[in-house]
């Protein structure tokens, strides 16, 4: 069956779907040994030969499902590969349990904290589109904002050409003796290095940045730079929750429709009196 191409590598468990359309333009995909660039072009996952930098990926079909939690050290990439051969988030890892894996979504080089490693497509784009999933931060910034500066913030700022989400932000602690302040940040759908733009955009640059917590997944038990396997009922609650998500806006819609068509039959009623 045809399925477009960015779908079936994500689904694969290479990399999420944003990232595979970064790799087509790169030319680093080929079907059939053609390089496909064009996004949205469909492929038989089952028939045809796909392969990503040369190697040829295998159905998702005949894939056992992987899924691992790292507490990522700071001076790790949150990338498949990079040029400039600096450490990966894989590398935290032993290299038998490597093969396969991608980083769901990214936290910057000198971000720590919670990144889970799997080779699941579909848990992919549940964590990383539609702000269903809170991922929570620990926030350690120069000085002592203001609280009308801390407000600006949580009611979303302009980024590039888009403004921010609004975020959950409250105060944890002031250290006194090197005047800095941490704070919990509550994030649902954020940009490459969001919360650094946000502080620095009120003039109090992140000192120390780390992921504490994504979803109900939190780092008790698991030191910097340990790993360990999801289980099977920590996945399900991820997927249970989608499932709950798309149940409301189905709901929703239905209830929208069944007002909309109230409303234009009072509509109708008060025109033939």
């Amino acid at each position: 069956m045809l399925e477009r191409l960015q779908k079936i590598i994500a689904n694969a468990g290479i990399a999420s779907r944003r990232a595979v359309e970064e790799m087509m333009v790169r030319g680093e995909v080929t079907v059939n040994g053609r390089v496909v660039t064009e996004l949205g072009t469909k492929a038989d996952p089952e028939h045809d030969h796909i392969k990503v930098g040369g190697k040829l990926i295998t159905s998702h079909r005949q894939q056992e499902k992987r899924y691992i939690l790292i507490n990522k050290l700071r001076g790790y990439l949150s990338s498949v590969s990079d040029p400039k051969n600096r450490p990966l988030v894989a590398h935290l890892l032993p290299p038998s349990s490597r093969r396969g894996l991608h980083p769901v979504g990214r936290l910057d080089y000198n971000t720590e904290g919670l990144i889970i490693l799997t080779n699941d497509g579909e848990l992919t784009n549940l964590l990383t589109t539609g702000g269903r999933v809170e991922k929570v931060y620990h926030v350690k910034v120069k000085g002592s904002p203001g609280e009308s500066q801390i407000e600006h913030l949580r009611a979303g700022i302009m980024i590039g050409r888009s403004r921010t989400a609004p975020a959950q932000i409250r105060l944890i602690e002031r250290t006194r003796e090197a005047g800095n302040t941490w704070y919990e940040v509550i994030l649902r759908q954020g940009k490459n290095q969001q919360i650094r733009k946000m502080f620095d955009s009120i003039g109090h640059s992140v000192v120390k940045l780390r992921r504490i917590k994504i979803g109900h997944i939190t780092d008790a038990g698991l030191p910097p730079g340990h790993h360990r396997e999801l289980t099977t009922s920590e996945v399900n609650r991820f997927l249970r929750t989608q499932a709950a998500t798309a149940s409301r806006k189905l709901n929703n819609a239905s209830a929208r429709r069944k007002k909309r068509h109230r409303e234009g039959s009072k509509r109708r009623a008060e025109t033939v009196r």
